[in-house]
């Protein structure tokens, strides 16, 4: 995959894009942020643009796979003779036989590549005994090999090891960007990528795990009850509407709790849109810019002070939500606040 293919974390990637080009990049690297983000994409996209054939330039990256040749379809495989992955076994863990196995053959000359690029993803996986043995290697790395640890728990390696990464930092993605990568790698429809993206958290393995026909459910239910709050104002009707704040929750309390949470977060969602598209702020930040045309009208009637209001609100169900509150009450008392 080249560095261009990665969606979102800009910063990041052109600086390992410059790295690669002036030839500055450390021996050994640990990119660290929440699961799900892309480090691991990021990770092979470095390997990539290491030992391409037939490196690319643009603007913005100084150095990039070109993706076609010989070398970057092996990587893309991951079957190029100078990629090497640790990933956890079956126990969850990584043992210290894998590490030696990957410092021996770190030590010799890479064998078709520039360098040897060896990537541990799920890093904080590692025995003690493995790091041990790992440390001994990231002291004097070798110089034909590129450690590259990856990690959503940095913080659970040992601090010698950390010492000798230093740490790229990777937030999470917009929503925006998670539902590109939802709709370009896996085949979503725009509203369903949309829904999936905005209860994410910034993650797409987060997103992948979600059900997305019940976020697209929820993400159109808070639509139109943000639609009925900006005409109604009787309280008895009011309560009425929370009878459908979560349609399609299943016949069960925990499935009614989800559902009415996956409805609350899409509430929160489009009242922030609401406020970019009020301020008249850039629009590529909109989560649910597929909504856009139905969210306008709603700008009036939720002026600046009100939408704050509401999204207070809609925070504070959230966590009331979490504290195992009755999901009616919650939702009786949240209509009452829109």
């Amino acid at each position: 995959m080249p560095f261009r293919d990665i969606i979102g974390h800009r910063r990041v990637v052109e600086l390992l894009s410059r790295a690669v080009a002036r030839e500055t990049l450390p021996p050994a690297l640990l990119l660290a942020g929440p699961a799900g983000i892309g480090k691991l994409r990021t990770a092979l996209a470095l390997g990539t643009a290491v030992n391409c054939l037939q490196p690319l330039a643009s603007p913005e990256l100084e150095r990039d796979a070109c993706g076609e040749c010989a070398a970057c379809r092996r990587m893309a495989r991951r079957v190029h003779a100078d990629l090497v992955v640790i990933e956890p076994g079956d126990t969850g863990t990584i043992k210290i036989e894998q590490v030696r196995d990957v410092i021996d053959r770190a030590g010799y000359r890479p064998f078709e590549g520039r360098r040897r690029v060896v990537i541990v993803d799920d890093a904080d996986a590692l025995v003690p005994a493995a790091q041990n043995a790992l440390l001994k290697t990231l002291e004097e790395p070798p110089s034909a090999s590129i450690f590259v640890l990856v990690s959503s728990l940095p913080d659970a390696l040992l601090p010698t090891v950390q010492s000798r990464c230093p740490r790229l930092r990777f937030a999470p993605l917009a929503a925006g960007d998670v539902a590109a990568v939802l709709m370009r790698d896996h085949g979503y429809a725009e509203a369903d990528a949309r829904a999936a993206a905005v209860d994410a958290d910034g993650s797409i393995g987060g997103a992948l795990a979600a059900a997305s026909a019940d976020l697209a459910d929820a993400r159109e239910s808070a639509r139109k009850l943000l639609e009925q709050a900006a005409r109604v104002t009787d309280p008895a009707r009011r309560l009425e509407m929370a009878k459908n704040l979560a349609p399609g929750a299943k016949g069960t309390p925990a499935g009614e709790r989800e559902q009415l949470g996956a409805c609350l977060r899409a509430l929160g969602s489009l009242l922030r849109d609401i406020g970019i598209l009020a301020t008249g702020a850039d629009r590529a930040a909109l989560a649910n810019a597929d909504l856009a045309p139905q969210l306008e009208p709603l700008t009036r009637p939720f002026d600046s002070d009100r939408s704050i209001r509401a999204y207070v609100a809609v925070d504070q169900a959230l966590m009331a939500l979490e504290r195992n509150a009755s999901p009616k009450i919650v939702a009786d008392w949240l209509v009452l606040q829109l």
